[in-house]
């Protein structure tokens, strides 16, 4: 059986000026908002940990030193000057927890995680020890 060639169709394509133009400008801008997305991303990720020392060195003057902090006008041997203490010994084991919740060196430290996860899911004071022992 001999080759016979089929008729070729001929494939009519109408541009319309305005949505080429639109499109060409919607891919550039999505393509610029995935750059800048990225390179946050990266930028928090990699410099936040070289960056810390500079923002810890800037948050300093803002903050008054530990000796000018108000200390209430309550006898030592109160009971309410006891539950201020307390208060206060929570509130730094708390803003510790979180520094170390929040800090990217204890992503690669396997016993950090561990007790950290403990610490979420069943909170005890040992749970709590050793998070503070085994996280930066």
């Amino acid at each position: 059986m001999p080759y016979r060639p089929t008729p070729r169709r001929s494939v009519s394509i109408q541009l319309n000026a305005l949505q080429l133009t639109g499109s060409i400008a919607l891919g550039m801008w999505l393509g610029f908002m995935a750059i800048v997305l990225t390179a946050w991303l990266v930028s928090r990720l990699f410099f936040n940990e070289q960056l810390a020392p500079v923002a810890t060195a800037l948050e300093q003057p803002a903050k008054p030193p530990a000796a000018a902090r108000p200390v209430p006008d309550i006898p030592p041997q109160s009971p309410l000057f006891e539950q201020y203490e307390e208060n206060l010994r929570k509130n730094e084991q708390a803003q510790r927890l979180d520094q170390a919740r929040s800090s990217n060196r204890n992503l690669s430290n396997p016993k950090c995680q561990f007790w950290l996860q403990q610490d979420q899911t069943a909170p005890s004071e040992k749970s709590r020890a050793n998070v503070l022992q085994f996280c930066d």
